[in-house]
């Protein structure tokens, strides 16, 4: 059986959301066009940027739909992400809280797409 290992996310600028998530990740992408960027991450996933208008079938929804998550081990790791995306000017859809998964925070990329960071608990550890 086949296991997925591309997650492509409709952008309205494919450069624009290029430039973003080179400086989100911290990385150049593995490949790209004027209409499409994809970058390798280190657990293996390819991460694809397609211009909306350019995908066939066409698509009728872009933003919200899903959740880009980033792990950390520790709940300073979250805040300390929280610092950066802020004050890199990423809105901040919701603070860093405690939530019954962990401890996290939710950010959005320039078209809306849900970016959050998350620390499970510590294994044994009370909530």
């Amino acid at each position: 059986m086949a296991n997925p290992n591309l997650m492509i996310l409709y952008v309205a600028n494919a450069p624009v959301s290029r430039a973003f998530y080179a400086q989100l990740l911290k990385r150049e992408p593995l490949e790209e066009t004027e209409n499409f960027a994809m970058f390798a991450l280190d657990s293996g996933l390819l991460f694809g940027l397609w211009a909306s208008e350019k995908v066939q079938p066409p698509v009728t929804m872009t933003g919200s739909g899903t959740e880009l998550v980033f792990s950390v081990g520790t709940d300073d790791e979250v805040e300390t992400a929280h610092r950066d995306w802020a004050a890199r000017g990423l809105t901040i859809a919701q603070a860093p809280v405690l939530m019954d998964f962990g401890y996290t925070f939710v950010a959005l990329d320039p078209d809306g797409h849900r970016l959050r960071m998350f620390a499970a608990p510590a294994q044994g550890a009370e909530q």
